[in-house]
């Protein structure tokens, strides 16, 4: 019953509106519905498809190694430009003399700085030396004066013992003298008594009175000797103790000029090393004067031009292209999709002027296109609001052109997870982020034994 109502409602439509049946020129109606269904069933397989979600992004061509990027020519003094040794767009190796300049500050126009600067080096080691050799004669002069100072002391004591001695003797002969005296004043009294009593006679009285005074006057001598030895003795104490003060400040004198001396060692080695630094500075300014290729390139554009044209300090003068480098890609991403990617993930270029038939669902089945793996991924975000990439390339895939110039363009196609198309096209529709996880890159074998 349906198919003869459907038979009816095609057979009026065919009467009604020729331009259907001009689009449908059948006999048989059947066909249509052959069609239509054998459509349905394409457009069901093509969504059983499975589709390679990704993340697509521009970039642009860069080195992983910074010191194989473009890199600039900087004068580190301020100079004439005196010649050009190379032309834009010249061949240059590493080492190679780029341009020469002079000098143009007043303190360094002497030709011969260097050797006027050597020579004043050498005149102040020469009076570094001669104050060294008067600190060592200063040492001697220092020795031979405590060497004196001993000798004249010891010398000094010897004497303090002798009077110690002579003041011991004379201190007996004083008290023996004293004696004497008493002895002799006891005799008197009694010759005076027995004289007296007319029991002697007056001679012998008065040899009894010139024994007295005799012993009077040996007393008084041997009290002046005593007295003397003592004074010879103060005396004696007194050179030691002056003599030990005056070889004492000698001493102390000399050993301020010595110390003097030694700080006028001090100050000229100082002075020695501050002139060598000076020379050392001149020595590689004068380095500076010619500007050399840092490595290996292409000299792609000249800043200064002028022959006497005067340069500044830090100025770029030209820029250098290395020729060999390791390519590498710096893409941005958005910061929705920095979650899904890692360290490793494959992605697949596209670069300027490199003929391509991309399929963005089936990478493989893509033509003129490049793979490459993440190798860095900035932690902090940058000033275009998104987060920085690169990518180099991936040594497992075919390998990239050697026509490729850095800073050139490139599309970059971060390869997801596998879905099926009509998945895909649901999720599309929903506007669903792409689907995350987890890559785990392959571990080596040498890895797995650590």
């Amino acid at each position: 019953m349906w198919l003869n109502k459907n038979i009816k409602e095609l057979e009026a439509a065919k009467q009604h509106y020729t331009s259907y049946g001009k689009a449908f020129g059948v006999k048989n109606e059947l066909n249509v519905l052959v069609w239509l269904s054998g459509l349905l069933v394409v457009f069901i397989l093509i969504l059983c498809l499975p589709w390679t979600q990704n993340i697509q992004a521009k970039g642009l061509i860069t080195t992983r190694s910074p010191q194989e990027r473009p890199q600039e020519l900087n004068t580190v003094i301020a100079g004439r430009i005196e010649k050009w040794y190379v032309r834009e767009g010249d061949l240059v190796k590493k080492g190679d003399t780029i341009i020469k300049i002079t000098e143009v500050k007043e303190n360094y126009l002497d030709p011969n700085l260097l050797a006027r600067t050597e020579e004043q080096i050498r005149a102040k080691e020469g009076t570094v030396d001669f104050y060294r050799d008067k600190v060592t004669a200063i040492q001697n002069q220092l020795a031979a004066m405590y060497q004196a100072r001993e000798l004249k002391l010891e010398s000094l004591r010897n004497k303090i013992q002798q009077s110690l001695l002579y003041v011991q003797t004379d201190s007996m002969g004083y008290e023996a003298a004293k004696t004497e005296i008493i002895i002799a004043k006891d005799q008197f009294k009694r010759a005076e008594e027995l004289y007296k009593n007319g029991l002697i006679s007056l001679t012998e009285f008065e040899r009894r009175k010139q024994t007295l005074q005799v012993a009077e006057a040996k007393r008084t001598m041997a009290e002046n000797k005593f007295m003397n030895a003592k004074q010879d003795l103060l005396n004696a104490r007194i050179d030691l103790n002056q003599t030990d003060r005056e070889y004492s400040e000698k001493i102390s004198k000399a050993e301020s000029e010595k110390f003097a001396t030694l700080s006028d060692v001090t100050t000229g080695e100082g002075d020695v090393a501050k002139l060598k630094n000076q020379f050392s500075n001149y020595a590689i300014r004068n380095a500076f004067y010619y500007i050399t290729a840092p490595q290996s390139g292409q000299i792609t554009k000249t800043i200064s031009a002028g022959i006497g044209e005067v340069i500044k300090e830090g100025e770029m003068v030209a820029k250098v292209v290395p020729r060999d480098f390791e390519y590498a890609v710096e893409m941005y991403v958005d910061p929705v999709d920095l979650p899904l990617v890692v360290i490793g993930q494959k992605v697949r270029f596209l670069f300027d002027g490199w003929p391509s038939i991309v399929f963005s669902g089936w990478p493989n089945v893509s033509y003129g296109t490049f793979g490459g793996k993440v190798v860095a991924i900035d932690n902090s975000i940058s000033t275009n609001g998104k987060f920085r990439i690169l990518v180099a390339e991936d040594s497992a895939d075919v390998p990239w052109p050697r026509a490729l110039k850095v800073g050139g363009g490139a599309v970059g196609m971060a390869l997801l997870k596998d879905v099926a198309v009509g998945y895909e096209l649901w999720r599309r529709l929903n506007g669903f982020p792409p689907d995350f996880y987890q890559f785990n890159e392959p571990v080596k074998k040498e890895e797995q034994k650590k």
